[in-house]
């Protein structure tokens, strides 16, 4: 049982890592295509060596510890926000062997480890004793707590279709038909609160070199920004998967297309996420920088009244059914 769980967690968690780092070179790369500008291309064909180039540039940097900073929580922020974004695909599908652990609360298990990372960000700006860092963190507290409101809620509507809170239930709830359908105005709203919960542009306010140079990460260097940057892009790529186990069937073929089961299920995911993570790009190199008032109003004052009058009317629809 234990070899068994081993084995599960390095298949998740090394695919995992690589998938981190290539991420970055096809961003750089999307976004120079889409900017009519080169990419990363001098290292590897296509540029494909710059990940590791990079991430041996931050290995190799010297170490920065503030003097007036309190170093013991000063090192532990990065290390709490990579750990809080690795134990969350515990509960998460990546194929059709399952999670690593089949929960039957998976769904609120993944908000509640995903809430969990914004402690480490409050430690890093905090303990950084910087004025820029403890806005960023003040902004990003803020705002991660705002858009969690509206997307704990689109997932209980996804749930109370599937009446289960279980990641698998909720993939055969959608065998024959998707989320997507009924569900598109919310899926909509989950996608601008999965870019604000991400700090993703147009909402990378934190982190808005204008008025913040780097916001809660200034002080950070070598493998603490390297954990934090690790951390960031792993998120895009869980928000992606739970967007597709929410809304487009998990791991089933799309559109019904049954012809096309005898492709894993592994494949439809990761095939499914990545074009989640192609929208998180495509918005990133199109939209302007919002500016951070109109940000908490969308949050507070747009997005949570619509979500809970579409949480409300999915009950009432959901009930009705269920008495006929």
């Amino acid at each position: 049982m234990i070899l068994y769980l081993l084995i599960m967690i390095l298949a998740t968690v090394v695919p995992l890592l690589l998938a981190v780092a290539f991420l970055t070179l096809v961003e750089r790369r999307v976004m120079g295509a889409m900017q009519r500008r080169q990419g990363p291309n001098a290292w590897g064909l296509f540029g494909v060596l710059q990940p590791f180039l990079d991430g041996l540039k931050l290995l190799l940097k010297e170490p920065i510890l503030p003097s007036s900073a309190d170093q013991p929580l000063f090192l532990w922020a990065p290390i709490l926000t990579f750990l809080t974004s690795q134990i969350a695909w515990a509960a998460l599908p990546t194929s059709t062997a399952g999670a690593v652990r089949d929960l039957n609360l998976g769904t609120m298990y993944v908000l509640a480890v995903g809430s969990l990372g914004v402690y480490g960000i409050l430690l890093r700006g905090w303990r950084s004793n910087s004025k820029y860092a403890f806005l960023g963190c003040c902004r990003s507290v803020a705002q991660m707590i705002s858009y969690e409101l509206p997307m704990g809620l689109i997932v209980l509507c996804a749930c109370m279709i599937a009446n289960s809170l279980n990641w698998s239930a909720l993939v055969e709830s959608q065998q024959n038909g998707i989320f997507l359908l009924p569900l598109w105005p919310l899926a909509l709203i989950w996608i601008i609160c999965c870019l604000a919960e991400l700090n993703r542009a147009p909402f990378d306010l934190p982190e808005a070199e204008a008025e913040l140079v780097a916001g809660y990460n200034v002080e950070y260097a070598s493998m603490g920004f390297a954990l934090f940057f690790i951390r960031e892009y792993r998120s895009m790529i869980m928000m992606a998967t739970v967007t597709r186990l929410l809304f487009l069937g998990g791991t089933a073929a799309p559109m019904n297309l049954f012809f096309l089961n005898w492709l894993p299920g592994s494949f439809w995911l990761r095939l499914k996420a990545t074009s989640v993570v192609f929208i998180y790009i495509w918005v990133r190199a199109t939209l302007p920088r919002y500016k951070y008032s109109d940000l908490m109003d969308l949050g507070w004052k747009r997005l949570l009244p619509l979500t809970l009058a579409g949480f409300v009317a999915n009950a009432v629809v959901v009930f009705n059914i269920q008495m006929l």
